[in-house]
């Protein structure tokens, strides 16, 4: 197929194949190959969804034509040799995505990225895809973000609440007082088993916390730092992104009790 074809290509329903098969057209790109129809048509599948959309390539992600994508990755390499060059380059840019994809963290993901994106806090959002694209290729890096994270989240709230924050504060501390805030804390309910589940929530805040000190890329480490794998990352960042969202959501039904009860 080229770029010449005028008939609209298929176009997998699956996105792990719908992926594969961005990739592999742009790598006909390269080379004046492959389709514009079907690279236009994949990629706004992919981009569709929140998280494929923060794990796409940048050059993808800013590239809504084939021209566009040539003239982006004629930047990587030009002259003699450069498309085994360009070819490796659009090889690895694909590896996070594919990852993520294969694994069949999507819908989850998704779920999350919505619930935040609902909130009025762009450095939530920020913290979030940073930590969405860490997972596979920086697994620290994405422990720190998740904990980063948590403390926008636990800030905005105290903040919107009218309260103030002290930045000498960690996350578990600042969990906490948004937690009053919210009537999250374990001490404010009587039934044991909301005390037992309000408890965990802010056990997992506090590991998240621990985690980061380790074996993030906040701090540097010494001897003892722990090197984490992606599947760590993965499940701190995916523990964290469902408090995030838990205590979001609790905020804006905190906000639409008062509203309902002041009207």
């Amino acid at each position: 197929m080229t770029c010449g074809d005028f008939d609209a290509p298929e176009i997998p329903d699956d996105l792990f194949e719908c992926a594969i098969l961005l990739k592999n057209n742009i790598i006909g790109l390269t080379t004046e190959g492959g389709s514009e129809s079907e690279y236009k048509l994949a990629r706004r599948k992919l981009m569709e969804d929140p998280a494929s959309k923060r794990l796409l390539p940048e050059f993808v992600r800013f590239s809504n034509d084939a021209a566009s994508v040539r003239s982006a990755l004629s930047s990587v390499a030009s002259g003699s040799g450069s498309w085994a060059l360009r070819r490796g380059h659009v090889i690895d840019a694909f590896v996070p995505i594919l990852t993520f994809l294969e694994s069949g963290g999507g819908a989850a993901d998704a779920t999350i990225t919505d619930g935040l994106d609902v909130y009025d806090a762009p450095a939530v959002q920020a913290f979030w895809a940073k930590a969405l694209d860490r997972r596979t290729m920086d697994p620290d890096g994405a422990v720190t973000a998740a904990s980063t994270l948590l403390e926008e989240v636990c800030k905005h709230i105290i903040e919107d609440s009218g309260g103030k924050w002290e930045t000498k504060w960690n996350v578990p501390k600042l969990y906490a007082e948004a937690a009053k805030v919210l009537k999250l804390a374990p001490s404010q309910h009587q039934e044991e088993v909301f005390k037992t589940i309000l408890g965990n929530c802010q056990s997992v805040v506090q590991s998240i916390g621990s985690l980061r000190n380790k074996g993030g890329d906040a701090h540097a480490g010494g001897r003892l730092r722990v090197p984490f794998k992606p599947r760590h990352a993965a499940l701190t960042v995916n523990l964290a992104g469902s408090m995030a969202l838990f205590l979001i959501e609790t905020w804006q039904a905190r906000i639409e009790e008062q509203r309902i009860s002041g009207s």
